[in-house]
């Protein structure tokens, strides 16, 4: 079945259940044949005279190729547009100055109308959407995420925190959405495990919808986290909520989620996210990873494979000190792995629905995909890592790669990662410095990876676990090719030859790639490529922010950037780094 015909099915099965009126502003219905496969949004809830009038179009069937828009003169032009997806398929807009009056909005695809929709500025708006996680406002969530963090693959994208991605209205589709100044008044600083469900939380308060969330344990060495029954939040629900409500569901939320709640088993029902099946259909933007060892990622954007480039899939993470930073998905950044302890992989929410006069999570039967939302999956559970990984570059480069392509690919990956652990560590510097003298505890055992407090903010060892694993998987992809050379486009090459060519590919650009880092005197120190891989032994134990920024990038005492250092660590932390230091070398996380 066909993605078109399959969604197309989905949407005559759901159409029963959504009731949209054409006249409504804000969130208009489609209209040319296409049912509800084809919504258009707009931006503010209620828009002003004298204001941007921003304007997203969501399409779940296929791509959209323009906008014309017609204003209260009667005039009509075609509006620049930026294109995202699919699925879903959006485009996006800016009325940079509307004027009082009806606008109408139509949406094409290939020169067909396929979309229209009306709004008057300056009036009062009436709904938002149908008040329900359905089709439309999954639709439009992903879309949301995707445009969120989008910005072109070659280019690093990171912030300081979400704050600065929330209040950007370049970025943020529902900035202000309810009434002015209220994205001003919010705190946006999640972790790790806060992420998904901040998003989450924050895309529930501008469209008036339910939350659901549950407690959970961390799990044990020999089974999967589990969770208790699901707190219900339905203060959003038929009203625009001011800014002091999210932030009491904000607070409410992180003081009970953890990274526990994103590694519940795959079959699980008690769990507020569900495995979804591997097929680019049903990996929208704002799919979670779940790594087996606690790291989240949530899926933001896929650029295609073309002839000239590889494809790309890539996703966003929080760290403790509460930075968001993009990453590129690759082995070094998507642990995946079978362990008792962990349900991984790729996972959607269980958003809340109706259940008469309440609301209740879906039951995985329920999840069976005729809504057009990805269905419930456990096919990720029977994967060993290397399957796992062979279907996703399947996906993300369906023609294959040739592989100088897959190498170059990889280390921009790594040299990203590195750029990343850069404004990591220089944070923990921040930190150090003006903590004058203090010395931060050190967790013993396992805790190093899981605790609270300036550890948490400011070690980085399960970051440095990620590290030496993406260096391995670089420096390993000539045996790769070896082994796998049904993976590669070798051309009339064997598998040895291109092997032999990576690694002397390897040997020249290790020397030529380079980051810097700031000593502690101030001045800047590069290293190359090269010289980290020399350092890697350094780097198993380089995780603690009581050392020495030099010591942290794996300088040795006689190395000439070792100069700087001031600052050593405990004696009895390093010790007991050094017990810790197998757990590095194996790049194998130890059992909680």
């Amino acid at each position: 079945m066909t993605l078109r015909l399959r969604y197309c099915t989905a949407l005559i099965l759901f159409a029963a259940a959504l009731v949209f009126s054409l006249s409504t502003p804000a969130c208009a219905v489609a209209t040319g044949g296409e049912g509800e496969a084809v919504r258009v949004w707009f931006a503010p809830l209620t828009p002003r005279p004298g204001e941007p009038m921003r304007i997203l179009a969501v399409a779940v069937d296929g791509e959209l190729t323009g906008l014309r828009l017609t204003g209260p003169d009667g005039a009509g032009e075609a509006l620049p547009t930026v294109r995202a997806g699919g699925p879903p398929w959006s485009l996006r807009a800016v009325v940079p100055v509307a004027v009082a009056g009806g606008y109408r909005i139509e949406v094409l695809r290939a020169g067909a109308v396929v979309a229209r929709a009306e709004i008057a500025v300056g009036e009062e708006s009436a709904k938002r959407g149908s008040g329900r996680w359905d089709l439309a406002s999954e639709a439009l969530y992903a879309a949301w995420i995707e445009h969120l963090f989008d910005a072109p693959p070659e280019e690093s994208l990171s912030f300081p925190s979400l704050e600065p991605v929330l209040r950007d209205p370049a970025r943020n589709f529902l900035y202000d959405y309810l009434r002015p100044g209220e994205d001003a008044r919010i705190s946006a600083e999640p972790d790790c495990a806060d992420l998904p469900y901040f998003l989450r939380a924050y895309f529930a308060w501008k469209l008036g919808l339910p939350l659901a969330y549950r407690p959970c344990d961390r799990g044990t060495a020999q089974r999967p986290p589990q969770c208790g029954p699901p707190r219900l939040d339905t203060s959003f629900v038929g009203t625009r909520a001011a800014a002091e409500a999210f932030r009491k569901t904000s607070r409410d939320l992180v003081n009970v989620v953890h990274s526990g709640n994103a590694r519940t088993a795959l079959d699980a029902e008690a769990c507020d996210f569900y495995p979804v099946p591997l097929t680019r259909e049903y990996l929208w933007p704002g799919t979670l990873f779940a790594d087996p060892y606690g790291h989240i990622l949530i899926l933001t954007k896929w650029f295609p494979q073309t002839d000239t480039s590889p494809g790309v899939l890539l996703a966003v993470d929080a760290q403790p000190d509460n930075s968001v930073a993009r990453k590129r998905y690759w082995e070094g950044n998507f642990l995946f792995a079978a362990t008792p302890s962990a349900g991984p992989g790729f996972k959607a929410y269980r958003a809340p629905g109706r259940s008469g006069k309440s609301w209740r999570q879906p039951a995985n039967a329920a999840l069976d995909g005729r809504s057009g939302l990805p269905p419930f999956s456990t096919e990720q559970a029977d994967m060993a890592p290397g399957d796992f990984y062979a279907r996703m570059e399947g996906l993300i480069n369906p023609q294959g790669l040739n592989p100088e392509a897959a190498y170059r690919s990889t280390l921009d990956a790594l040299m990203e990662q590195l750029e990343t652990r850069v404004r990591s560590v220089d944070n923990g510097e921040n930190y150090m410095r003006a903590e004058r003298g203090r010395v931060v505890a050190m967790p013993k055992g396992p805790a190093i990876f899981e605790t609270v407090g300036p550890w948490e903010d400011y070690a980085t060892p399960s970051r440095d676990m990620r590290l030496l694993i993406a260096m391995k998987v670089l420096a390993g992809l000539p045996e790769r090719i070896r082994r796998h050379p049904e993976l590669f486009k070798l051309g009339d090459r064997d598998a040895e030859e291109a092997a032999a060519g990576i690694e002397g590919l390897h040997a020249r650009t290790a020397e030529e790639r380079f980051i810097s880092y700031t000593r502690s005197d101030g001045g800047t120190w590069r290293l190359s490529l090269a010289e980290i891989y020399r350092r890697q032994a350094a780097l198993e134990i380089a995780y603690n922010p009581n050392d020495c920024v030099e010591r942290r990038w794996g300088a040795s005492l006689d190395a000439e950037d070792f100069a700087t250092c001031k600052r050593r660590a405990p004696a009895d932390q390093i010790a007991r780094m050094e017990q810790y230091r197998p757990w590095f070398h194996e790049t194998r996380r130890p059992p909680r």
